[in-house]
């Protein structure tokens, strides 16, 4: 009797020490998540936010790299529509980074200059990227 009792206790204690190895391993798991989101948004800051402008016969080639975020192609778009521009023939790839290349084109009523189309697609990446930043901080 005292052997089957002595074998019940060491059960006890295997399932107790199981449990805890357990919640210690996903503690260590909670720690390596946020040491990688951090890994991830300090590489992500570094993703190199580009914006090039070329004047072309009809309108421009317009060239955009920038890091990942929600919306980037929408508020690129937005500002293409706000200054009366059509968008001709675009590609986008949103893989590890934001890359847009459009070639677009103006109304005929509408002349504009490389720097306004640069300073109005900069100021709306800035803008998106900004509101990632502090929502990647509530994570």
């Amino acid at each position: 009797m005292r052997l089957l009792l002595g074998v019940h206790c060491f059960v006890q204690v295997r399932k107790s020490s199981i449990i805890m190895d357990a919640f210690n391993y996903i503690k260590q798991l909670k720690l390596m998540i946020e040491a990688m989101k951090k890994q991830y948004a300090n590489l992500m800051s570094k993703v190199p936010k580009e914006v090039k402008v070329e004047k072309t016969e009809n309108g421009f080639l317009v060239r955009v790299t920038s890091e990942k975020g929600r919306d980037m192609l929408v508020s690129v778009l937005e500002v293409f529509e706000e200054m009366g521009l059509n968008v001709v023939q675009a590609r986008v790839s949103c893989t590890h980074s934001f890359c847009m290349e459009a070639i677009i084109q103006t109304d005929q009523v509408v002349t504009l200059e490389v720097r306004e189309v640069t300073q109005a697609i900069s100021k709306a990446l800035e803008k998106k990227i900004g509101v990632r930043a502090a929502s990647f901080d509530t994570m």
